[in-house]
């Protein structure tokens, strides 16, 4: 089956929403690269006048530039494994594709074939949240990853010592993805597939994971909240720091405080702490 490449040159800052967006309309399938990220749709079910219209609303003010091709399936995969290389977070976390060798010096390692899933280390938002977790005890903990990608929040939180981890995502492209991660990575749980209210995770929990857009987080801040035990922490990015005070502001009244705060390249990271 052939499929449409899209190559979307943009600015850096409008790299997330623009993903955001086109998730919004079925695209769950995204490679990001140093001048934007590329996504892939089937020529066959491709919509054209709703691809436009989202790339319309930001074209200027994000510089869009788009370069079309057609490409097989089979090929995606050949794509990533040319630009993907390992990360290190701090000495905390050494994060590689299977294909590449391991490195020493790291407390903890992980596994991460992505296919397209967001979640790979690389951007900012999960290289943030993957530090924030390093500083906060999981031994023993209940964990809940929302939107969980490629797995790889779920599987830090496991690395870490949790005792329970629940991961979920709304595009069973990366439920697929994240769980032959979690195999990779000896993590014994299914992710599940659909948003915090079709799945109904069960809490209390000690952790939540969020790194999702500012939309959606201040859609479902209210559920984390419910979902939270007393003292426990969200972990929260998506965002860039511009926004921070408004999360801020939307967690005071669900009794989540702010702990502390993070920002790289623009993108911030908020651990808040309930009660």
């Amino acid at each position: 089956m052939d499929y449409l490449e899209l190559k979307i040159t943009c600015r850096e800052e409008f790299r997330e929403i623009l993903i955001a967006e086109l998730s919004e309309i079925g695209y769950d399938s995204f490679l990001e690269t140093e001048e934007g990220f590329d996504t892939y749709a089937e020529i066959d079910q491709f919509d054209r006048q709703v691809f436009e219209e989202i790339l319309n609303r930001y074209r200027e003010v994000a510089a869009i530039r788009l370069q079309e091709n057609t490409v097989q399936k089979t090929n995606w995969n050949e794509e990533w494994e040319k630009n993907y290389d390992p990360i290190a977070v701090d000495d905390l976390v050494y994060v590689r594709a299977s294909f590449h060798p391991s490195q020493s010096g790291f407390q903890h390692e992980i596994i991460i074939n992505p296919k397209m899933s967001f979640g790979t280390g690389h951007h900012a938002t999960t290289f943030q949240m993957l530090r924030l977790q390093g500083r906060i005890d999981h031994r023993g903990k209940r964990v809940l990853d929302v939107g969980s990608g490629t797995g790889i929040l779920a599987i830090m939180a496991h690395l870490l010592g949790a005792d329970e981890i629940q991961a979920f995502d709304i595009d069973d492209w990366c439920v697929d993805n994240g769980n032959e991660n979690f195999v990779l990575n000896s993590l014994p749980i299914q992710m599940g597939l659909g948003t915090i209210r079709s799945v109904q995770p069960i809490g209390p929990f000690d952790i939540i994971l969020a790194n999702i857009n500012k939309n959606v987080l201040l859609d479902e801040l209210d559920i984390y909240a419910s979902l939270l035990k007393n003292e426990g922490y969200l972990l929260l990015s998506g965002f860039y720091t511009e926004d921070i005070q408004d999360l801020v502001d939307h967690c005071k009244p669900l009794d989540l405080h702010l702990l502390s705060q993070e920002s790289k390249e623009n993108w911030a990271a908020l651990v808040m702490k309930k009660g």
